[in-house]
This record gives structure tokens, sequence and C-alpha cells, in this order.
């Protein structure tokens, strides 16, 4: 029965969710059940196609990703895969009819990973951010309204800025291994070679600026996404924080971390807020 391989296509996008990240796998796991593997589904989409552009240095990346980019468009197109991650991803595609544009523009961002390494100017700088983060919340904000076209369009500049928010931490956060290991500089106007506390309180206040607009969005998100979300939020912000107060030479030469410890202290304290109706 396909079921069965259904369920094996969402399994493995769980798995691929917690075996890449224990951060946004724990966050998800906040969610109601009814909407939790859907998001597992995205994730596993997205961090494939990411994979193969940062990751696959010893194979043709051009060549992997245009394969991929094939087996996306027969997914999507015959509703079944046998990519269990495409097949899962393409049942989330169709049950909550995500816009292709915005699978489109994912995909365009993702490509440029192939051949561009520097965004000299701001409008390329948002282009970029648009396709790989800004989409990326708006495909998780359809599955959360479930079809809601109202509150969708409600909430969809704060899905955009929450995802923007999350993207740029992780900029600056793996500024090394972007910079080092894939010479890659996604911050215009900012030389990361000299970086300095004036040009990365720049960068953190327009993230700042970011997080205020998203958390205007996650007060008014349904009830079953609004925690996860929250969690998300919380997270991010705080490995902000460190950040913040971490020297611009160390993030040059290290990856700034928020411990497990801490992760579940914000869980706990995420949950206290949630359940006092404080988000």
């Amino acid at each position: 029965m396909k079921t069965i391989f259904d369920n094996v296509s969402y399994q493995c996008s769980k798995v691929v969710t917690e075996s890449y990240s224990t951060s946004f796998a724990l966050a998800t796991k906040m969610l109601g059940t009814s909407i939790r593997s859907d998001i597992y589904n995205i994730y596993g989409f997205v961090r494939f196609a990411d994979e193969i552009v940062d990751t696959f240095h010893d194979y043709d990346k051009e060549s992997l990703f245009a394969k991929f980019e094939q087996s996306l468009e027969d997914a999507l197109t015959d509703r079944i895969s046998l990519n269990p991650i495409l097949n899962a991803f393409q049942h989330t595609y169709h049950t909550y009819e995500i816009p292709r544009h915005l699978v489109d523009s994912f995909m365009k961002s993702m490509k440029m990973d192939l051949h561009k390494s520097v965004y000299r100017t701001e409008a390329e700088y948002k282009e970029y951010i648009y396709g790989s983060a800004d989409v990326v919340g708006l495909m998780c904000l359809k599955v959360f309204v479930k079809g809601d076209e109202a509150r969708y369009d409600e909430l969809k500049k704060s899905a955009m800025s929450l995802g923007s928010a999350f993207q740029k931490v992780n900029f600056l956060r793996d500024l090394k291994a972007d910079f080092e290991g894939l010479n890659r500089t996604y911050f215009p106007n900012t030389n990361l070679t000299e970086l300095d506390e004036r040009s990365k309180k720049q960068i953190v206040d327009e993230i700042r600026a970011d997080f205020a607009s998203g958390y205007e969005g996650i007060e008014q998100l349904p009830n079953e996404a609004k925690f996860g979300v929250y969690t998300a939020y919380k997270y991010y912000s705080k490995l902000l924080q460190k950040l913040q107060n971490t020297p611009p030479l160390e993030i040059k030469n290290a990856r700034i971390r928020v411990p497990n410890y801490q992760k579940f202290g914000l869980l706990a304290k995420s949950y206290v807020n949630y359940k006092l109706n404080l988000v």
C-alpha cells in the first residue's frame, strides 16, 4: 500500500530534521501533532537542497542539483517520488496548496550558492534572503493557518521577517565556515576580514528589527503553531544575544552555540510564558 511508503517518507523527513538541527527539531516537537509532520517534510526538502550546494565538495554539485531539481519537478507533477524526502514534500505542497513561486524562489537562491560568493548590493542580499529564508517561513505559515487565506495574508509579513531573522543569525554564527570553507560573504558593505564592533552592531540591529516584526505574528498564530514557533524564536534570540556579546575576532574564528542545557532551559521558560498567555 502507498500509505506505508508515505509513512516511511514522513519518517525520513523527521530523521533528517533531527539529524541536522537539534534546535529546529526541538521546536517542531512543540507544534500540534496535526501539523508537525508537514513541517518535518518542508525542512527535509530545504535541507537536502542546501546540503548539495554546501557540503558535497567532492562531487559535481551542479549536476547533482540539476538532478534534484528535475526530481522535484517530477514529484510535484506526478504527486509521488521514489526519493522519500521529495515524496513527503510533495504531499505537504499539495495538501496546503503551497504557491509554486515560493518553491521556485527557494531553488533559485540555492542555485545562486553554486556560483555566487559575494553579495555586494542590498538588492542582491535581499533577493537571496527572500529565496533562502523568507519563502521557507511562508511555506510553514501555509501549514500553520491550514488554508485560511485571510490569516495567511495577515501574517505573511511577520513570517517573512522571522525567516529573515533566523537566516541572518545563521549567517553571523557561520561566518568562519562560510568565509573560509565556502568563500562566501552574505552581508553587503561588510569586510569580514576586518569585522569590528561597529559593523557587527549594524548587523545585530538589523536582525533585532526583523525579530520585532516577526514576534508580532507569533502572537497571532493558531494555538497549534504558536508554542513551537515561539520556542524557535526564543532559541534564535538567545543565540543572537550570545553573538552580540562575543568579540568579532572570536566570531570569525569559532562557531558560537547555545549549549543543550540552555536550550532546555529556554524550552521550560517558553512553556511557562505560553501557559500564562504571555505570548
